[in-house]
C-alpha cells in the first residue's frame, strides 16, 4: 500500500514538474504562429496596396471604373489563412488608399465592402472544401458575390453620392459611359446592368484565373 502510494505521489509530482515546460512550449508555439500570421498579413497587404495604386481604366468601360489587381493578395490570404485574413487585407489596402482618394472615402468604403464579399465568400467556401472543385466553386460564388454587392452598392451608395455631394449629374455619368461605345446605358438602372455588372464579372473572372494559377505555386510559402 505504502509503495503504491509513494509511486502515485511520485507520478503526480513528475507530471506537475513537466506541465510548466509543456505550457511554455505551447505558449511559444502560439506566439510564433501569431507572429507568422501577422507577418503574412503585412506582406500581402503591402503587395495589395502597391497593386491597388497601379489602377487603370479599360477602353470598353467608362473612365471612372478603375481596374486593379489589389484583390489578388487578399484572395491568396483568404485561401491560405481563412476569410478573416482576406477581409483584413482588404481593410488595410483601402485605408492606405485614402490619401489619394478623390471620393471622400466613399470609393474606398465601396471597394472594401465589395472586396470583402469577394474574398470572404471564396475563403469561407474553400475553408470547408479544400479541393480543386471546392476552389472552383468558391471562385465562381465569389465572383457572383462581388457582382451582386457591386450592383447594390453602386445603385444605392456611390452613384447617388457622386450626384448629390460631388456635383456630378447622372446625365454626365451616362454620357461618360456612352462615350466609350456603350449605347445601351440611358439611366441609372441600365448603367448598373450594362456597365457595373459586366465590369465586376470581368474583374472577378480575371482575378480568379490569376489566383487559380498562382495559389498552387505559392502554397508552400503561404503555409509555412
Amino acid at each position: 500500500m505504502n509503495n503504491n502510494g509513494e509511486k502515485s505521489k511520485t507520478a503526480v509530482v513528475s507530471q506537475i514538474d513537466r506541465n510548466p515546460a509543456r505550457n511554455t512550449l505551447r505558449k511559444d508555439s502560439t506566439s510564433r504562429k501569431q507572429i507568422v500570421w501577422i507577418t503574412k498579413i503585412g506582406i500581402l497587404s503591402a503587395v495589395a496596396i502597391v497593386l491597388m495604386y497601379l489602377e487603370f481604366s479599360l477602353p470598353i468601360f467608362p473612365v471612372f471604373l478603375k481596374f486593379d489587381f489589389g484583390d489578388i493578395p487578399a484572395l491568396l490570404g483568404a485561401f491560405s489563412m481563412g476569410p478573416l485574413a482576406g477581409v483584413l487585407i482588404q481593410l488595410i489596402k483601402n485605408i492606405a488608399h485614402i490619401p489619394v482618394s478623390h471620393t471622400m472615402m466613399v470609393g474606398e468604403l465601396a471597394n472594401f465592402i465589395m472586396g470583402s464579399m469577394f474574398v470572404g465568400t471564396a475563403g469561407l467556401i474553400y475553408k470547408y472544401k479544400k479541393t480543386r472543385g471546392g476552389a472552383i466553386v468558391s471562385l465562381i460564388a465569389a465572383t457572383v458575390a462581388l457582382t451582386m454587392s457591386g450592383a447594390l452598392i453602386n445603385y444605392y451608395l456611390t452613384i447617388p453620392f457622386y450626384v448629390r455631394v460631388l456635383g456630378m449629374t447622372l446625365e454626365d455619368i451616362v454620357a461618360m459611359t456612352r462615350a466609350v461605345g456603350n449605347t445601351m446605358v440611358t439611366d441609372l438602372r441600365s448603367l448598373i446592368v450594362f456597365a457595373f455588372v459586366p465590369f465586376n464579372i470581368l474583374k472577378g473572372a480575371v482575378i480568379s484565373l490569376i489566383v487559380g494559377v498562382l495559389y498552387k505555386r505559392l502554397s508552400p510559402i503561404l503555409h509555412k
